[in-house]
């Protein structure tokens, strides 16, 4: 039998990724990639290794997941080293923990490398801490988008019980979160910020309160995909912004009223 290593390539930027997920595509002989890793990652893959893009977007997917268990299912039988490479890191809304259930109940040998959430990197390329002793004791990585016939969002309960939000697939969903976050008891002035295409060369970061979030991100085009960060601490945006982004400070930082 083979093995299959479920790495985390990191948020976008590619000198993000571990050592061990870098060692994992340069040994690989088959590579599953996902849309939102770093292309230029795959140019450390061996000449002869077999690539098999596994994209998804919005709405819509290149290949259902059921297909991609049966590949790495496949290629791990098939006596091969397998990477399946995914953006971020792959427990966190990465899925893979299902492609892990899958490997384990046929037996296969499989190792899970973890990679740099969006959550955390993306608000850290945008000059904002997800903690701070003057700010933020605490942080949740939530999902934005849940599957049909899934569990709702505690909204109203994070409004309470967490200093700041990391929202993950939440563009759509936006002002529906507002509201019941808003409803929760989070003041319509707390601190928001878009951060579009985080760690990347064509990040943007707009910011703005709870309340007007919503307005700012269609006024300057943002798409996903986008971390949303709820808090007090995107306060210190405007301090320590330090990563040049794609449209400048000026045109992509509104300031937030003290």
């Amino acid at each position: 039998m083979g093995k299959v290593y479920l790495v985390g390539a990191g948020p976008g930027d590619p000198e993000l990724i571990t050592l061990k997920g870098l060692r994992c595509i340069q040994e690989a002989d088959v590579i599953l990639y996902d849309r939102l890793i770093n292309r230029s990652l795959l140019e450390y893959a061996k000449p002869d290794a077999e690539l098999i893009y596994c994209g998804k977007l919005p709405g819509d997917s290149v290949m259902k997941q059921e297909i991609i268990h049966r590949l790495l299912i496949n290629r791990a039988q098939r006596e091969k080293v397998v990477t399946r490479l995914k953006g971020g890191d792959p427990l966190v809304y990465g899925r893979g923990g299902e492609e892990a259930q899958a490997l384990s109940r046929y037996g296969l040998d499989f190792e899970i490398v973890p990679g740099i959430t969006a959550g955390i990197a993306a608000p850290a390329y945008a000059g904002i801490p997800v903690t701070h002793r003057d700010f933020s004791s605490s942080f949740a990585l939530v999902t934005g988008h849940r599957r049909k016939g899934g569990e709702e969002v505690p909204w109203e309960s994070l409004a309470q019980g967490v200093d700041t939000l990391a929202i993950y697939m939440g563009l759509s969903q936006l002002s529906n979160i507002r509201d019941r976050l808003i409803q929760g008891g989070k003041k319509k002035a707390t601190p928001a910020a878009l951060i579009q295409e985080g760690t990347t060369k064509n990040q943007v970061t707009v910011v703005g309160t709870l309340e007007n979030i919503v307005e700012k991100g269609k006024e300057m085009g943002i798409q996903c995909p986008v971390m949303v960060i709820v808090g007090e601490s995107v306060r210190l945006r405007e301090e320590i912004s330090w990563y040049k982004e794609k449209q400048g400070e000026a045109s992509s930082t509104a300031l937030l009223p003290s």
